[in-house]
């Protein structure tokens, strides 16, 4: 019997899973394929974003509030998921900004960082594995440091001499990063509000966009899912205090979002199988692969 496709995600914080390719992790489970979030801090630092949860005694239980909401979107996605365990950096704000916080994830080695994922990848066995590009997708550092450590954990996992305390090893076959807010998508969002006669909340965003070509040619891959969107708002609105219901994230309406631009976009950054590109399956070249067949 073929042993299932394996998919894990990669992310800095809880919330991250729901942002980005919450809805092609939706279309995956629902298609059987075994999806498995790791999450490499609490998002202990993190700011209240939606002003309904904007409390005193919300602010006192941030950690523990935190991991509650992702116990709740992880049920609504259907994932399994583990906690690296390391703390939140913060975003540090000024000029210049102030030194990281003493022992946050950011600051610790990236060797180190990338143990318990190289565990958790043997261990899982994930023929796929996502997260961000090499500038976070917004450069927070934590998201800089995630890219840094799944790409160290990839090329790491399957090399018996590299944390051989860390299980058996085990090579994943692709690595991909997110790519949820490119200019081509966000364009195309905003075309459609204005056609519709509808207020777009991207129009400050995209006149003061400066063009980067090369960078809006990265997507390789886009990945069909609108049907999936109400499952990502639903995990997205699990995690209330950093998504307010009201606010920006749901401003372009779901039947336009679907029409619009009816993807979740992704960069194939490594590969160990022969594609072709473009691609619309994150498991392309993967499903007739002797990794899934059964261990």
């Amino acid at each position: 019997m073929p042993s299932p496709l394996r998919l894990m995600h990669v992310h800095a914080h809880p919330d991250d899973e729901s942002s980005k390719g919450a809805a092609s992790t939706a279309k995956y489970v629902a298609e059987g394929v075994d999806v498995h979030v790791v999450t490499c801090t609490g998002g202990e630092r993190g700011s209240i974003l939606n002003p309904k949860m904007d409390r005193p005694d919300v602010l006192e239980n941030i950690a523990e509030i935190r991991r509650k909401e992702m116990d709740a979107a992880r049920e609504i996605l259907g994932v399994s998921q583990d906690w690296l365990g390391f703390v939140d950096s913060g975003f540090p704000e000024g000029d210049p900004p102030p030194p990281l916080p003493e022992g946050c994830f950011a600051t610790v080695p990236v060797e180190v960082a990338a143990e318990p994922l190289v565990r958790l990848i043997r261990s899982f066995k994930p023929q796929v594995v996502t997260t961000y590009d090499e500038n976070g997708g917004y450069p927070h550092p934590d998201h800089v440091m995630c890219h840094k450590v799944t790409v160290a954990a990839f090329e790491a996992a399957g090399d018996p001499e590299r944390y051989p305390d860390a299980g058996e090893p085990w090579q994943p076959l692709k690595l991909y990063y997110h790519h949820g807010f490119h200019r081509e998508r966000t364009q195309a969002l905003h075309d459609a509000m204005i056609e519709r006669g509808l207020e777009s909340p991207y129009a400050e965003w995209l006149a003061e966009w400066k063009p980067d070509p090369a960078h809006d040619a990265r997507v390789t891959t886009r990945v069909p899912c609108a049907e999936y969107f109400p499952v990502r708002d639903r995990a997205l609105i699990a995690h209330a205090t950093q998504i307010d219901p009201d606010g920006r994230w749901f401003a372009v309406p779901l039947e336009v979002h679907q029409q619009a631009w009816p993807t979740e976009d992704y960069e194939l950054a490594r590969s160990l199988v022969e594609v072709e590109l473009p691609e619309d399956d994150l498991f392309a070249g993967i499903r007739d692969h002797p990794t899934t067949r059964e261990r």
